[in-house]
């Protein structure tokens, strides 16, 4: 039964109201945004709005942990009468200059009227359609991450080359063996404390997980969830914990023949930056679809940067979009997009743990 005239995406999409509302549920909606893994940095989201594929973050490298020097009045010569005994005066040290560099991410969707109709229907058209496109950018974010991450571990799982300078396998422990042992090969509390062991003295900054269903269904099953009121809401959905860790799961990450990868992340590990594309959302009327009955095409754009800490994106010739996610050359999954830059393993905010489950 008719109840009055039909609602356009073109009636309710008024790109002022739209952008931003569609953007504040894109980041509210992720997760590893949620968890502090990934920091919005407001210096990335600058450069987005400039021009660029490639964004230079220089920094100064830390003073190196060297020994002092231990004073002495034995002095064989005075200060400031030539020469000098090298022997008896100290050596002042220097530091050096590091240079990550971050990618631009651009990227775009669209979807019709038809595919949106059942969304018009509902008693808020805009807030149905900003939902459903907000949680839609959320997961390909949150996509994008794992595919950084996995071109990140892919670099680390590889022997170091030119001015590369990690140590092979140090982000990782790997539980899984070569067949399944209970106990031995599985998710455990002792299998993921070696994985932060690996950050030495500096573990107690890894502070949140991001687990394949599998995974969190064993930590569920030996009963290693804690599952805590969220904060900010009470009225939403508990938010699950293990050791003191936030737990997010998410079934895109790596897995192949029962090996899963767990990663462990501490806080701002990873940096996002989010810009405005010149025309965020747009509607196109297509009036001859249909016949003649007409179709309403809503068009998203996005723009961002997503950057693990202490590397830097290594390709020279990134394709005019940026990368996207597969593991080809070029793109943010495969081993030679990513080159770390920071010497130590402790300034990566990283783990990650192997197992094999059955």
């Amino acid at each position: 039964m008719a109840t009055g005239p039909a609602v356009r995406v073109s009636d309710v999409v008024v790109p002022a109201i739209f952008d931003p509302y569609m953007q504040n549920i894109t980041t509210e909606k992720t997760a590893i945004v949620q968890s502090g893994a990934v920091v919005v940095d407001q210096d990335l989201s600058d450069k987005l709005q400039g021009g660029g594929l490639t964004f230079n973050m220089p920094s100064m490298k830390d003073i190196d942990n060297e020994a002092e020097d231990i004073m002495t009045d034995d002095a064989d010569d005075v200060y400031g009468s030539p020469p000098y005994t090298a022997s008896q005066n100290s050596a002042p040290k220097k530091i050096g200059s590091l240079n990550e560099i971050a990618v631009r991410m651009s990227r775009h969707q669209s979807w019709s009227s038809v595919q949106l109709a059942r969304d018009l229907a509902g008693k808020d058209p805009l807030a149905a359609i900003g939902n459903r496109v907000g949680y839609y950018w959320a997961r390909r974010r949150q996509a994008a991450f794992i595919a950084m991450v996995t071109g990140v571990l892919a670099d680390n799982d590889a022997a170091p080359s030119g001015s590369d300078t990690h140590l092979q396998f140090d982000l990782t422990f790997d539980a899984s063996g070569s067949g399944f042992q209970q106990g031995v090969t599985e998710f455990s509390a002792t299998n993921f404390l070696r994985a932060c062991l690996t950050m030495g003295d500096s573990q107690d900054d890894l502070g949140m997980i991001i687990v394949h269903s599998v995974v969190y269904h064993k930590m569920q099953v030996g009963n290693l969830i804690d599952f805590v009121a969220d904060a900010v809401n009470p009225n939403a959905a508990a938010v699950p914990y293990f050791l003191g860790r936030r737990v997010v799961v998410d079934d895109g990450m790596p897995n192949t023949g029962g090996v899963f990868d767990t990663w462990i992340f501490g806080q701002g590990a990873f940096l996002m930056g989010v810009g405005t594309p010149d025309t965020p959302s747009e509607v196109e009327r297509a009036p001859r679809a249909g016949k003649g009955a007409g179709q309403d095409i809503l068009h998203t754009r996005v723009k961002w940067c997503l950057h693990p800490v202490g590397y830097k994106y290594a390709v020279a010739s990134p394709a005019s979009g940026g990368p996207s996610n597969a593991a080809t050359t070029g793109n943010l999954a495969h081993l030679d997009s990513w080159s770390r830059v920071y010497p130590e393993r402790k300034q990566i905010k990283f783990a990650r743990l192997k197992t094999r489950e059955s």
